[in-house]
């Protein structure tokens, strides 16, 4: 067994050590201890409502009225029943139900049978779960429900008697308190960080909190302070992450300020570090870049989160600490993937895209990594997090990255990344020519002997982009070991060889034309599938090209704009609209 394969294992077991350990600890805070417990410490009052940022969709409050309730892909209708009361429903189903995020939708019908509605599930709620649930007690399920109820309460509290409201305040109240005894026992990351936001969010709203509100503001500096890098980027190197806790994190420094409470220092220092890195992820047509578990982009949400960006610079260039670099000329943006794989612990929705890019033309995306599946679908997100899924280069068909298997262990801790690049060495070079980034990793180093390096440069109008793959040996390499260098395209692109197969031309919805070539390398088209799309899956095609490590250990290949966008007289592209229909499982 070599020393890889040791310290993997060595991994797993501190793993399941401490899983084994927290779990007891929870059990101990948080389980059939803390049922028993008296609880009298109720709250006088609410004093204030944070706002709910995310959007809302006042059409779904009848189906909800009806019994109808659409979770996760899941339909289920309750046929008179509290949806409380059922039991065997898919697990991601009973999850959004107990979050009760869909009370957002009830408030924007704002009638009164959809009052009258919100405080009857809120009553079923409390009745069914409210002592116990073994996924309504979930604590990130615990988390969502406390901002919910906080954000809608005086929608929930409208038109209802002094029984209703003590006994939602109360279960408000049992809910904090079962976070502040378990909050260390949650999932590192974005989780925890979200606890620490739901209990500094009830503790400036409810009234009487005094020292817990203390040491929940204390602890939210804490998480904010660990979690969110110098650079603005969080430490699970998930962009998607600071949309989610933006979107938390605003509505509570708005709820200082209207309560005349002074704004701790870090929650300012974070908002104004994660804003511009916000920025820095957007492609020209608004969406972020596919890295490390960004899905589709809610727009609406980032567009609400960028109007309290009250700087409103342009994006930084580049985000060392994140692990990323972006490249701009003219209307094109380059974003790079140039970090090693995040800490373990925080590593369970992590890709293995190392040195992976996307690359985009005004509103156009051009190439792009296939993102994250919105099913829960176990096959699909381990196809997401491979190598073979980003536009980068992969050895043989195998991850840069090695995650924990299902088996015996993957069904408790999920399948967080056990080795992947350590080094990930970056050189960037800025001048009137355009920017140039260099980097390299070493997560073919144990297995196959060999580093991976990427040389691109955008050109400084923007119409260029060159990259040069170069495979080096750092030990012995069987001469069979072959690479594959893909470029995943966009859906919104028509592609097709050209000039004998030796180049691929690539024109956008609007017109706009660039060629891909490599010269002295055979270049093929391939069938690829773009996940992270509001239609769904998509298909769509990769442009790759193959090599043996040792008998072509340098690649190059360029991007080349041929033609601007040229619409018709009708106000729309030439170009038909490519099949919206999404890809069959």
């Amino acid at each position: 067994m070599n020393t890889a394969s040791l310290s993997e294992r060595s991994r797993i077991w501190r793993l399941v050590a401490l899983h084994i350990w927290q779990r007891s600890l929870k059990w101990m805070h948080g389980g059939p201890l803390f049922r028993m417990q008296p609880f009298s410490a109720v709250p006088a009052r609410l004093l204030i409502a944070p706002q709910d940022l995310r959007t809302a969709d006042a059409t779904n409050a009848a189906d909800i009225y009806g019994g109808r309730f659409l979770f996760s892909g899941h339909l289920v209708e309750t046929q008179g029943r509290s949806p409380f009361e059922l039991q065997a429903v898919h697990e991601d189903w009973q999850r959004e139900l107990h979050s009760f995020g869909w009370m957002r939708d009830l408030r924007a019908a704002d009638s009164q049978i959809s009052r009258q509605n919100a405080r009857a599930l809120v009553e079923d709620w409390i009745k069914f779960c409210g002592r116990w649930h073994d996924i309504g007690w979930e604590a990130s399920v615990v988390t969502r429900r406390i901002l919910s109820w906080l954000a809608h309460s005086p929608f929930i509290l409208q038109d209802g008697d002094h029984e209703f409201y003590r006994s939602f305040v109360r279960s408000l109240a049992r809910q904090v308190r079962y976070l502040r005894q378990t909050i260390n026992e949650t999932e590192d990351g974005v989780e925890r960080l979200h606890a620490a936001l739901a209990m500094a969010s009830a503790c400036i709203s409810m009234a009487g909190q005094g020292r817990f509100a203390r040491q929940s503001i204390r602890r939210l500096d804490q998480e904010l302070t660990r979690q969110i890098l110098p650079d603005g980027g969080h430490i699970s190197r998930n962009p998607k992450a600071l949309i989610d806790i933006l979107a938390d994190l605003l509505p509570v420094r708005q709820a200082f300020v209207a309560q005349g409470l002074e704004v701790p220092p870090a929650m300012v220092q974070s908002v104004d570090r994660m804003m511009p890195l916000l920025r820095f992820f957007r492609h020209g047509d608004g969406a972020l870049a596919h890295f490390n578990g960004m899905g589709s982009t809610p727009s609406d949400l980032v567009a609400t989160i960028l109007a309290y960006d009250d700087a409103r610079g342009a994006p930084p260039q580049n985000a060392p600490h994140s692990g990323y670099q972006r490249l701009t000329g003219g209307n094109s943006v380059v974003l790079i993937d140039t970090g090693p794989a995040p800490a373990i612990g925080v590593s369970g929705d992590a890709h293995a895209g190392c040195l992976s890019f996307e690359f985009s033309s005004g509103n156009n995306r051009i190439v792009v990594n296939c993102g994250v599946s919105p099913k829960s679908n176990p096959a699909w997100r381990r196809v997401s997090r491979s190598t073979p899924a980003h536009s980068t280069a992969v050895i043989e068909d195998t991850s840069s990255c090695r995650f924990l298997s299902n088996r015996p262990f993957g069904h408790i801790l999920g399948a967080p990344i056990l080795s992947g690049p350590v080094r990930v060495p970056v050189e960037r070079e800025d001048d009137a020519a355009g920017s140039r980034i260099t980097a390299s990793h070493d997560g073919y180093a144990s297995e196959f002997h060999v580093l991976h390096e990427r040389d691109i440069r955008l050109a400084g109008d923007g119409t260029v982009l060159d990259g040069i793959d170069t495979f080096s040996a750092i030990g012995p390499v069987d001469s069979e070991n072959r690479y594959a260098i893909r470029f995943h395209l966009h859906p919104g692109l028509r592609s097709s060889l050209i000039r004998g197969g030796s180049a691929v031309l690539l024109v956008c919805r609007d017109g706009e034309a660039w060629e891909f070539e490599a010269p002295g390398t055979e270049v093929m088209l391939e069938e690829s599938i773009y996940l992270s799309d509001v239609y769904g899956h998509r298909k769509t095609e990769q442009i790759v090209i193959s090599g043996a490590v040792l008998e072509a250990p340098s690649v190059g290949w360029q991007f080349r704009k041929t033609a601007t966008a040229k619409l018709s007289r009708r106000g729309t592209s030439d170009f038909d609209e490519p099949d919206e229909l999404p890809l069959e499982e």
